[in-house]
This record gives structure tokens, C-alpha cells and sequence, in this order.
């Protein structure tokens, strides 16, 4: 019985902790018509007299600059029809992307209420990783060729802490990613107090527009990883104010605690259990404190705060 009373404890904390990020909000009355456009399949499957229609209905995606020859060439390419193919296997389908996509996009509407339902387009770039989603005015590109799994052996010679970017689960938080460049107010200055209030700006709109998708996947961690800044956030943060790092401008913070890498540089025993890009997560935690703090706050008007007014109303205090 004491077995089963731990387990229901252990039970309900789990769900508390889930409503503690979950952002719910009624989209279900939102229109949003679309059907998802597969050029990748229409060009890949087309022959060298298609080429003008295609054009015709994606003249965006084929830049006058370039001959036709580019193209049909590209069609009879080995490497190019390797990467269709691999395409093909994982997502001859994409009918579960699709609702998902949907609601994202009711999301979006409903906190942007003038933004036009754009085309969504999934096509293949290479596996361009900076270009993996792209939201921009009209349009909703999805690189399907960047999202066939963390093990896939296209991705073999990227670093392995790199390689959860590739699973499916990423097409979402990238999706918001895109869609928050030009909406989160820059920083005004290279502290790293700025770049972790303007990441943790980014994950908090993937709390609201992707309220559905877990916390590690917004992040691109594992849960182990995710749960191991849980553990630590206390420790992390007590780290950063000892040591005076909130207002430092030094460069080497930025690469220490925020970009893309194997762990977070603590320069401590526990940097090889770490997580890279910490800075960001502890950024996320202080904006929704900050958003506990001041429920009435609009995205926009989040999103326009400066970081120093941030952080100072946010009352952060870590999870001890």
C-alpha cells in the first residue's frame, strides 16, 4: 500500500508540474484553412517538361538567376534523389504533421490576430540547417530532409549533442523559433543577462503557441538533460551570481553558457553532466516568472520589455 501511496504522489507531481508550464488558451474556434503543399514530391517526381509549370506556381523557390539546367540537373543528381528517396521513406504521408501544424498556426492567430494563414511548403534543401524552417511574411517552409531522426546517417558527421535537431519532434519549436525573429526586442547590449532574457523570450512564445509539446522538446534536450537543469537550477544560478556574470560583457559567456555545445562550462566536475546553452534555459525560467508575476502582460509587450526590467519584476528565485 505504501508502494502504491508514493506512486500516487510522485503522480500528482507530475502533473502539477506540467500546468505549471502548459499555457492553455481556447484556438478551437480559430479558422485556419491550409493544405500542406508537397513540392518536394512535385518536383522530384516531375520530368524536364513540367519545369514550367512548376515554375509558374512557385516562381519563389526558383530564382531567375539560375538556368533551367540547374534544375533538371538536379533531378537526374544521385545525391538529390538519395535525399528524396530517405524523404519518401519517412514521410511518404504527413497526415499526423498536419493537425499539428494546424493548431501551431491557431496559436499563432490567436496572439497575432492579423497574421494571414501562410502556405505551408515542404521542400529540401541539402539538409541546410539554417534552414531547416522557415516562417517568413506568407509563407511556412518545412525542410523535410532535416527531420528524418537523430540517428539517420545523413547526419553522421555532425556532433552527437547536435543530432536531437534532426528528430521529427524539432519541426514545431523550429517553426516557432522562425516565427519570433523580428518580434523579440534585441538586446540592448552584449551582457548576458540580455541574451538570456531574448532566448528565454523565444521559449516562452513555444510555451504558448506549442503549448502541447514538452519542455525538453522546446529546448532540444533530452529529458535526461532537461531534468538535470531542474536538479541544478539553484546551484547554476547561485554560479552566475558569485561569480558576477549577469552584467559581464565578456564574449566568452556567450560560448560558455549559451551557444550550441556538448555541456556548459561551469568549469566545475559537473560540466560533462551538463547540458549545453544553460543560459537559455535559465532565461526561459525567469521570464515565466516574470509572466507568473504580471498575468496580465500581453506577449507583445513581453516580448518589447527590456531585459533589466524584465529580470528585475520577474522575482526569479530557483526551485531549491
Amino acid at each position: 500500500m505504501k508502494k502504491y501511496f508514493f506512486l500516487l504522489i510522485a503522480f500528482q507531481f507530475i502533473i502539477s508540474c506540467k500546468k505549471e508550464t502548459k499555457q492553455e488558451v481556447d484556438v478551437s474556434a480559430i479558422p485556419v484553412s491550409f493544405k500542406v503543399e508537397r513540392f518536394d514530391q512535385k518536383f522530384y517526381t516531375s520530368e524536364p517538361e513540367d519545369l514550367p509549370k512548376l515554375k509558374s506556381d512557385y516562381p519563389f523557390l526558383f530564382p531567375e538567376i539560375y538556368a533551367d539546367t540547374i534544375w533538371t540537373n538536379k533531378l537526374k543528381d544521385p545525391i538529390s534523389r538519395e535525399l528524396f528517396d530517405e524523404v519518401q521513406k519517412k514521410y511518404a504521408s504527413i497526415g499526423k504533421l498536419e493537425p499539428q501544424i494546424e493548431d501551431l498556426l491557431k496559436h499563432v492567430k490567436y496572439y497575432y490576430p492579423e497574421k494571414k494563414t501562410p502556405r505551408v511548403i515542404t521542400v529540401i534543401t541539402e539538409v541546410d540547417v539554417d534552414a531547416k524552417s522557415i516562417f517568413v511574411d506568407d509563407y511556412l517552409f518545412i525542410s523535410l530532409d532535416c527531420y528524418l531522426g537523430k540517428d539517420h546517417r545523413f547526419y553522421e558527421t555532425f556532433p552527437e549533442y547536435m543530432r536531437i535537431e534532426f528528430d521529427e519532434s524539432q519541426i514545431l519549436p523550429d517553426i516557432v523559433s522562425s516565427f519570433s525573429y523580428g518580434k523579440i526586442a534585441p538586446p540592448k547590449d552584449r551582457t548576458l543577462l540580455s541574451l538570456m532574457i531574448y532566448k528565454g523570450k523565444e521559449l516562452y512564445m513555444k510555451d504558448l503557441i506549442i503549448p502541447d509539446v514538452p519542455d525538453n522538446v522546446k529546448i532540444a534536450y533530452t529529458e535526461d538533460k532537461y531534468r538535470w537543469c531542474e536538479e541544478n537550477e539553484a546551484q547554476m544560478w547561485s554560479y552566475f551570481i558569485e561569480n558576477k556574470l549577469l552584467y559581464d560583457t565578456n564574449p566568452k559567456n556567450e560560448q560558455r553558457f549559451m551557444n550550441e555545445a556538448p555541456f556548459s562550462k561551469f568549469y566545475l566536475e559537473i560540466d560533462n553532466e551538463s547540458p549545453g546553452r544553460v543560459g537559455a534555459w535559465l532565461g526561459w525560467q525567469i521570464v515565466r516568472s516574470y509572466m507568473e508575476n504580471h498575468p496580465d502582460v500581453k506577449l507583445q509587450e513581453l516580448l518589447a520589455l527590456s531585459a533589466k526590467e524584465l529580470f528585475e519584476e520577474s522575482k526569479y528565485k530557483p526551485k531549491k
